[in-house]
């Protein structure tokens, strides 16, 4: 084959050409997608132990776990290496990173270290706290389910349907790292917790379209400015990581509500002026 032709053949067909490469490459999101089923696993044995470290770690772990998330399905679609095994399998270990650590974790979180385990309001906030994470838990395997079968919302990529299950996840792990995983003492303060987990199961399995930043060209080439932002951004991020990351969870979660209310709002102004 000339120098002319090999120019020719489209670039991931000749990166894949070699049988050794070409399966190290369809491993490669495997392995990011296994990272984050150990950063759950790891997330569900911290919140076992129940420590102020330790719940201060397992938050860690979820977020490590969510910037995987969005590493493996971006790494499979430039490499040409999507498959119905690797959604399959990055599904699963959402359900472990993003449904059953973060459901673990908000309910010791909450419970296990509240004064008075023996009085009736703390029998009471255990029970509730139980059917609240569960309610979480079990909505991020439905919106997980109804992603692999219905994919994006109508129109392209640019929205997804319901809150995003890394996104629910975040919002629990971002507000543990806020207290640096000192538990809950107070029960008012318990009970609007599990409350506002309840509230995220429900925002997963809503047809609330939240953006998905799809359609931002990461891989292009961008102007030196932008570098620098994100650089700044980043450091801001390290530095104040615990006030910042709270602000960024909260305002994608709470931005598509208010922005779903708009539009039903606009909807029916025009409806009536019509």
């Amino acid at each position: 084959m000339t120098d002319f032709e090999q120019r020719e053949i489209p670039f991931k067909e000749r990166r894949l050409r070699s049988p050794k490469l070409r399966r190290g490459i369809f491993l490669l999101p495997s392995l990011f997608t296994v990272g984050n089923l150990m950063c759950g696993y790891y997330a569900t044995v911290a919140s076992l132990l129940g420590g102020h470290q330790e719940f201060n770690h397992a938050a860690k772990a979820i977020g490590v776990a969510i910037v995987l998330d969005s590493l493996d399905g971006r790494i499979a679609r430039m490499t040409g290496t999507s498959s119905e095994f690797g959604m399959q399998f990055d599904s699963l270990a959402d359900v472990v990173s993003f449904g059953v650590a973060p459901a673990l974790m908000a309910y010791s979180w909450a419970v296990r270290s509240l004064p008075g385990q023996d009085t009736l309001a703390v029998e009471q906030i255990r029970q509730m706290g139980w059917i609240c994470c569960l309610l979480f838990l079990i909505c991020c395997a439905w919106r997980l389910a109804r992603f692999n079968v219905q994919g994006m919302a109508p129109g392209g990529s640019k929205f997804f349907v319901g809150l995003p299950t890394p996104a629910a996840a975040g919002v629990i792990a971002a507000f543990v790292h806020l207290f640096k995983g000192s538990p809950l003492q107070d029960e008012r303060w318990a009970m609007a917790w599990l409350l506002l987990v309840a509230g995220l199961g429900a925002l997963m399995t809503s047809t609330i379209r939240y953006y998905s930043f799809k359609d931002v060209p990461w891989t292009r080439r961008q102007r030196s400015l932008a570098v620098v932002l994100v650089g700044l951004f980043a450091a801001v991020i390290w530095l104040y990581s615990e006030i910042v990351l709270v602000v960024l969870a909260c305002t994608y979660a709470a931005g598509g509500l208010v922005l779903h209310i708009v539009r039903l709002v606009r909807h029916r102004l025009v409806s009536r002026t019509a």
